[in-house]
């Protein structure tokens, strides 16, 4: 197996070897090119944004500047949105559903290195896929661990480390982030905290 592909398999590789510096060095063209795009070119960006990632949906958008590690070990649904200075550690899959929005300052890490000191020294790391479903939230400055899975409609509080699986329809804060509470039809009603909306439908 190429180091590719070790990676891939969610096996420890060496990430100076076979094909993945260039893929390194590929990737921070494009997003030299993305970076450095004229913000109301909403063609360009995504022109480029289709030959970063693995897969874009419908109305991709991202605020620059947005950092990677491969890019194309990353695939997002219809609506992603994503704010400033959003980093994506693709060393592993990075898969992101529909009607997703991603706050300023967010880490979402599919990457790894060996607690014992020998083997991390010797250059080897890990990716292990990381999972992000539809219809989430996710609040300014959290921290997305490797592995983890957030499931649907899920609003993640601002400043959190997700370091667990977040199950489906619930509010999870914290660090380590915990399930809060659920989120519920009366959550409908307002817009923050306590203010209704006024609309209406």
């Amino acid at each position: 197996m190429t180091e590719q592909e070790r990676m891939l398999s969610e096996l420890p590789y060496q990430a100076w070897k076979d094909e993945l510096p260039g893929a390194r060095i590929k990737c921070k063209r494009l997003l030299r090119e993305l970076n450095t795009c004229d913000p109301g070119d909403v063609a360009a960006q995504r022109e480029i944004l289709s030959r970063l990632f693995g897969k874009i949906g419908k109305n991709t958008e991202i605020f620059a500047p947005f950092y990677c590690d491969y890019g194309s070990n990353i695939e997002v649904g219809d609506n992603f949105f994503a704010s400033y200075n959003c980093v994506m550690v693709d060393c592993g899959k990075i898969i992101i559903g529909n009607n997703t929005m991603i706050a300023a300052n967010v880490v979402i890490t599919a990457a790894g290195h060996p607690v014992h000191h020998e083997p991390r020294i010797a250059g080897y790391e890990y990716g292990i896929t990381t999972v992000i479903g539809n219809n989430v939230w996710i609040g300014a400055g959290v921290v997305v661990n490797p592995g983890v899975r957030i499931g649907n409609n899920v609003v993640v509080g601002s400043g959190s480390v997700v370091t667990k699986d977040i199950p489906d329809n619930v509010i999870a804060v914290g660090n380590p982030c915990r399930v809060l509470r659920q989120v519920t039809d009366e959550d409908k009603q307002y817009y923050f905290k306590n203010r209704r909306f006024n609309a209406v439908e």
